[in-house]
């Protein structure tokens, strides 16, 4: 967020937002690429696409995030998902961010998962500045712990960038569409 709010005025035709690690296995798991490397996935990845699309998630594989990984309205948590507190805190978050009520919030969140993506200049400028400046402003003071934070806004990336609630594409055509990996 502070990269774009820094440089919205001249901003690069596309960005890439990708974690420090470039390879291997166990840093690099969620890296698509052969070798789980991040230069690999940045080299093949299609501009092309990236510019008709406005916005692609750097990971095609599902699991975890697709189909339905954040429900902010679900009633009890069944063993094992207790480790999901950015589910309970989505809501209200949705609400802080974008406005609304709870028939705003979207009954499902999901996208493949790890907070890398691309995104075009474009798409970036959809959105005035003082919405970034917002949604930090939100990071920067929120109560929640980083780790919920910040898994909030690992399922509102794409959202934030004019995707649906839920954008899981095909893998197969996501590696094709995106890598030209086909």
């Amino acid at each position: 967020l502070t990269y774009i709010i820094d440089t919205y005025q001249d901003l690069p035709t596309i960005v890439a937002f990708v974690h420090p690690h470039r390879t291997g296995w166990p840093a690099a798991w969620h890296n698509d690429a052969p070798g789980y490397d991040a230069v690999t996935m940045l080299t093949t990845l299609r501009e092309e696409f990236v510019l008709e699309h406005g916005y692609a998630n750097l990971r095609c594989l599902h699991n975890p995030g697709c189909p339905a990984e954040v429900r902010p309205f679900r009633g009890p948590y069944e063993e094992g998902e207790e480790h999901k507190p950015h589910e309970r805190a989505m809501a209200a978050s949705w609400i802080e961010l974008f406005g609304g009520d709870n028939s705003s919030v979207p009954e499902a969140l999901a996208t493949p998962c790890c907070s890398q993506f691309a995104v075009s200049r474009s798409q970036i400028l959809v959105r005035p500045k003082q919405e970034y400046e917002h949604f930090r402003d939100w990071l920067l003071k929120t109560e929640l712990d980083d780790f919920t934070s910040g898994r909030v806004f690992e399922y509102l990336w794409h959202v934030i960038f004019g995707g649906e609630a839920v954008h899981c594409p095909n893998p197969r055509s996501c590696y094709c569409d995106q890598y030209g990996r086909c």
